[in-house]
């Protein structure tokens, strides 16, 4: 019988990912899943509409991955710019770019319909992805995460234990007007981070670790070079008990992994469908800064698209998914339920199909146009206009009650 750390190898793998993903997709195209069918012959409406945003975006095709970087850069003023001349040794930028994009990308779980963040330096308000990125930015360079104030870009253990709600409201103008969806449990996730970081990372000659001190368990050797897969493999096992407890394997948290009753092919992890979204997307968001820093990430094409709501919603709104009640629209699902993880399987098959078919059309090879690209050219923004045309407050298309760890 498989161990415990044996099984959660291999739920933490994006190949598991994609093969239980593509087990509830298969059902989907016989018409057995119980919510949803697949239209496949609607995809060309989604390539099409990918492949103008990209090259409107990106005319050069000199395309960014999908990060939290991008979120950075608002009407051209990129935020974090100002703070890296704080910085005149490489390796100190990194450790700070670490920190700071481990806890903005923790804090970025949707915001919900009305929050906003007034921007410190236009005074400009913004909402969703943009407005989570600067007030997550904001609150890591007052300092916040940091136990040392003569180094306030940095989170370490100490610092982040202590964050409170207080904090988080404040940092992120919450009010009884602009309400903030899981804002408890926000904060909760970067003190259990704190905690996960004294017992992962620290030793006897650091008590007090910051994340950045991952580097440390990466096994980044002389030539530079880090696989993909690793560097999400350890970020899974730190983040393991940082999320809130759900399904669990042998005692061990499972983090953003849910269960179907059509996925039976398995004894042990039977009906268990990983997709670790937010673990993945740290794992791209670290790409830019490691890759700045000289390291050479390899076998990213490992890893697989992001199951969320902007996604998600670009197939349901070229009508590439269709569910099968259409009253399930104005319905308020769990992310636990069979119909959010059918939506977010089939979202993660269907950005790879969509990703071979605008190679196909623009001519280009999967190195010249890989996945994290395509996100970023893409189908994230493409998903979020198609929002804004059929939805005056640009919601996604299926209501998702969330807890802000997940989408």
């Amino acid at each position: 019988m498989l161990m415990s750390y044996d099984l959660m190898e291999i739920l933490n793998s994006p190949k598991t990912i994609r093969e239980r993903c593509n087990q509830l997709y298969l059902l989907g195209l016989e018409g057995r899943l119980e919510h949803f069918r697949i239209r496949e012959d609607r995809l060309p409406i989604s390539v099409e509409l990918v492949k103008n945003e990209i090259l409107a975006n990106y005319p050069d095709l000199d395309i960014p991955p999908h990060s939290r970087w991008q979120h950075f850069i608002v009407s051209g003023t990129n935020h974090w710019t100002p703070f890296k001349s704080n910085f005149w040794d490489d390796r100190e930028l990194l450790l700070a770019q670490i920190d700071l994009v481990v806890t903005s990308v923790l804090l970025d779980a949707g915001a919900g319909p009305s929050w906003r963040f007034k921007d410190p330096l236009t005074q400009k308000y913004h909402s969703r992805s943009e407005g989570l990125a600067l007030a997550s930015l904001y609150l890591f360079s007052d300092g916040t995460f940091s136990s040392d104030p003569n180094v306030p870009l940095k989170a370490d253990a100490k610092g982040l234990q202590k964050f409170s709600v207080e904090q988080l409201t404040e940092g992120f103008q919450v009010s009884a007007a602009n309400q903030l969806v899981g804002l408890e449990e926000r904060a909760a996730l970067l003190r259990r981070l704190g905690e996960q970081l004294s017992s992962f990372l620290g030793t006897d000659q650091e008590s007090n670790p910051r994340i950045a001190n991952i580097l440390d368990h990466l096994l980044i050797k002389e030539d530079r070079v880090l696989k993909a897969d690793l560097l999400l493999g350890t970020l899974l096992k730190l983040l393991q008990d940082v999320w809130p407890t759900r399904l669990t394997l042998g005692g061990q948290n499972l983090g953003d992994v849910w269960r179907h009753r059509l996925l039976t092919d398995s004894e042990i992890t039977a009906e268990l469908v990983p997709f670790h979204k937010l673990t993945q997307w740290l794992t791209y968001s670290l790409l830019e800064p490691l890759e700045d820093a000289g390291v050479k990430v390899q076998n990213i094409d490992l890893l697989t698209g992001l199951p969320e709501y902007r996604n998600g919603g670009l197939f349901l709104d070229t009508g590439v998914l269709e569910l099968k009640n259409p009253t399930e629209f104005s319905a308020l699902h769990s992310v636990s339920s069979e119909l959010i993880v059918e939506w977010r399987a089939l979202t993660v098959i269907l950005l790879d199909r969509i990703g071979e078919k605008l190679r196909e059309s623009m001519k280009l090879t999967r190195e010249e146009l890989p996945l994290p690209q395509i996100l970023q050219g893409g189908t994230w923004s493409t998903g979020r206009l198609l929002a804004y045309k059929r939805r005056p407050d640009g919601s996604p298309p299926l209501r998702v009650e969330s807890d802000g760890t997940v989408f």
